[in-house]
């Protein structure tokens, strides 16, 4: 089939680059001219496991094509996706205004009947608002061909986005359009080949259907920290209480993973824009209200704990900081626990040594060379010079540190743990303070074990030559300035 996407943002780029692995000729559009030509050339602008090789796969087998003109994404094209930005607004609603404009540009130029397929998350009702757009502009040019607006919500993961577009669980489309559910069976055959993934229903139930699935899953989340929270009160365990409560297959073991909250471009930003449709219709949504604050507030737990462990004073600290992405596997930190970590420490007079995989450069564009911040090129490098260690992050990694290292390099040898990654009393065997969430047996090692701090590790940060290991970022060499600087060899 002839398919255009509109928007090469996250959303959109799987799935023009996903529907081109598999046959259909797929051409995905962008305004942002610099963007288009990086694309054309292979260069993918987000960090996605597998997402540039597949478009690669695309550009070489010519069924993908990238473009910044409206009327060659509208040309003789069957289905036309609109995948662009729905940011938040003032009030928490979804603003709908780049989609409503899309279907404008579609109304416009369009040669041909079509299917028009809303994939961006929008609030119920935006499918029926884009229909009348599209009308509308159809009319205008006095053009009489049949045009279908169906809703088909992504429900991609960051970090898993091509494995969950190329074997989904399931392929929501609203609409009751017969001759629509025929072609949309089409377009996702090759999905849906060992057993029929799709499921077909009204525009409005497909709508909400995504965002009842994102508050559902950030409830446990924050359910789970409101447990860990708990835990902490009465001396229990929230590891072996998810434990428990997990092998309850009522319940499972997704999603109850206790934290320093959750961040990310979807989950915040969905539940605000479902309490705010909620409002719009005079009823209070209680619980989407509770599971949005629990995660502002565990968003703070950590810092609460470094500001208890140094009774407040924390002025002219150094704090190493692992992981500044919101989840692993992704360099976005829109929305990341990392970032209140840091603000805070920042207001409290506190400088941060950070450190991760991907987001380095999206934490440098979010903050620039400020002052307090150093972004390091190892874990290893983060550590030096540090009164403490800060995890927001849980990339495997930092699941198996050098405890030995942090306890002879760090001032004061204490781990916080906005993960959990470690066992309490396997830190503090090592002769570290843990301080974990929700963890019962967390808190100092023996004293005695500290007898060896002080002696100089600075080896492990040079690579075999003696100079300081760079940091490589996974789409261009050595990135210079603060990256390349002397901290990496201190």
């Amino acid at each position: 089939m002839r398919v255009s996407v509109i928007g090469c943002g996250y959303v959109g780029l799987v799935t023009a680059a996903c529907l081109a692995q598999t046959g259909h000729q797929v051409k995905c559009l962008d305004i942002d001219v610099d963007r288009v030509e990086q694309l054309r050339r292979g260069v993918c602008p987000i960090f996605e496991p597998g997402l540039e090789e597949v478009i690669a796969n695309g550009l070489r087998d010519h069924t993908l094509s990238f473009t910044a003109e409206i009327e060659e994404a509208c040309r003789e094209v069957d289905v036309i996706f609109i995948a662009v930005g729905t940011p938040s607004g003032e009030d928490g609603s979804a603003d709908t205004g780049y989609v409503l404009a899309a279907a404008g540009q579609i109304a416009a130029h369009l040669d041909q009947a079509a299917i028009v397929v809303v994939k961006s998350t929008v609030p119920v009702g935006t499918c029926d608002a884009v229909a009348r757009r599209v009308a509308e502009g159809l009319g205008g040019r006095g053009v009489r061909f049949a045009v279908t607006v169906v809703s088909n919500p992504e429900f991609l993961k960051e970090g898993a986005a091509v494995n969950d577009f190329m074997k989904p669980d399931r392929i929501i489309v609203g609409t009751e359009d017969r001759q629509a559910i025929q072609r949309m069976r089409e377009l996702y055959a090759p999905f849906n080949r060992n057993h029929d993934r799709m499921m077909f229903m009204d525009v409005r139930s497909a709508e909400l259907t995504k965002y009842a699935a994102n508050a559902m899953l950030a409830t446990k989340i924050s359910f789970i920290n409101e447990i860990a929270n708990i835990a902490e009160l009465v001396n229990a365990d929230i590891e072996k209480v998810r434990q428990g409560i997990g092998a309850d297959p009522r319940i499972g073991h997704h999603f109850i993973y206790p934290g320093c909250g959750f961040g990310g471009s979807c989950f915040p930003k969905d539940v605000r824009a479902l309490e705010a449709t909620a409002l719009d219709r005079n009823y209070r949504p209680r619980l989407l209200r509770a599971v949005r604050e629990i995660n502002d507030r565990q968003k703070q737990r950590l810092v609460e704990k470094v500001h208890d462990y140094f009774d407040g004073e924390l002025r002219g600290r150094v704090f190493a900081l692992w992981g500044l992405s919101f989840k692993p596997q992704t360099d976005d930190m829109r929305a990341a626990p990392s970032r209140v970590v840091m603000e805070a420490l920042w207001r409290s007079g506190a400088s941060v040594r950070a450190y991760d995989p991907q987001a380095m450069e999206a934490c440098q564009a979010i903050y620039g060379d400020r002052e307090g911040l150093s972004l390091l090129g190892t874990k290893e490098a983060a550590i030096k010079g540090a009164d403490a260690l800060i995890i927001c992050t849980e990339w495997k990694g930092f699941w198996a540190p050098d405890f030995d290292y942090l306890v002879e390099t760090l001032k004061t040898p204490v781990i916080f743990d906005g993960r959990n990654l470690f066992d309490p009393s396997l830190v503090t065997a090592k002769g570290l303070d843990y301080i974990g969430i929700g963890r019962s047996g967390q808190g100092q090692a023996t004293p005695g074990l500290r007898l060896q701090a002080g002696s100089n590790r600075n080896d492990s940060l040079l690579d075999k030559t003696g100079g300081p290991v760079p940091f490589q970022n996974s789409r261009s060499a050595t990135v210079p300035g603060i990256w390349g600087g002397p901290d990496q060899a201190a």
